[in-house]
């Protein structure tokens, strides 16, 4: 074999072996690149887990620093307010609410009344029969319940449930006017057990109506103020568990009615 046929071969093997290291080393720094994105994706995945459950966590920080806010401007609208979001969790689990919705049925239940910090304590608090203007201004609670909880992200659906809460099924509510289907079920939900909790309660200017007349009044005024399904979902719940409810919210059945 000549000298240059040899050197022809010994050219083809050496290119050959030159090409082979060449994708080998392409393949080893494809590979290592592949680690490396593979490895910074794992660490952002776990980064924004850990910034979305620092966010929940301040988020719930701050719906538990509302409704301590509550207690502070009136014990009685705070402690009303944690009973309201055991019932409403207990309703809507009884009329088959999926459960990735309860977060937004138990803040709703529990800062509906957050509105009222723009209610003056006089009005609030005051012993006798309210004016028509004294009565205005504290119809507009629901829409301020609305204005706070809306600023928070997450809870737009909460916000829209307590701006609601004061509907009737007949339409003669506020501050909509909804009716019917109109008004959300949480709505609806928390109109119900918000007025059974109040007729049961001892206010200042009345006291607290018997159990069994406060459930009457709750069937009387179903299909016009109250949807009738959920007064027939809250019943047995009231009747059978409003010791547990009350329990759950640190309160007793005697220290309210």
């Amino acid at each position: 074999m000549s000298l240059m046929a040899m050197t022809s071969q010994d050219a083809h093997a050496t290119t050959a072996s030159m090409s082979t290291a060449s994708m080998s080393e392409s393949m080893s720094t494809t590979a290592g690149i592949g680690d490396l994105m593979s490895g910074q994706s794992s660490s952002l995945v776990l980064r924004i887990k850990e910034l979305e459950e620092q966010h929940f966590a301040f988020r719930n920080s701050l719906v538990c620093a509302f409704n301590q806010m509550l207690d502070l401007k009136d014990i009685n609208t705070g402690v009303h307010s944690t009973r309201l979001a055991e019932w409403a969790l207990r309703v809507a689990r009884k009329m088959d609410m999926p459960e990735e919705s309860l977060y937004q049925v138990e803040v709703a239940a529990l800062l509906h009344d957050v509105g009222k910090i723009g209610v003056p304590d006089a009005i609030l608090k005051k012993a006798g029969p309210l004016t028509p203007e004294e009565r205005a201004l504290i119809n507009r609670h629901p829409e301020y319940s609305w204005s706070i909880l809306r600023l928070f992200p997450g809870l737009e659906q909460a916000s829209l449930y307590a701006l609601h809460h004061h509907e009737s099924i007949d339409g003669s509510g506020y501050p909509g006017g909804l009716k019917g289907n109109d008004i959300p079920l949480v709505s609806r939900i928390i109109c119900v057990i918000d007025a059974f909790d109040a007729m049961v309660s001892n206010r200042c200017y009345r006291p607290g109506l018997p159990h069994a007349e406060a459930i009457s009044r709750l069937l009387r005024s179903s299909r016009t103020q109250f949807d009738t399904d959920v007064v027939q979902a809250f019943i047995p719940i009231a009747e059978q568990e409003a010791a547990d409810v009350f329990a759950a919210a640190g309160t007793s059945m005697s220290a309210v009615l």
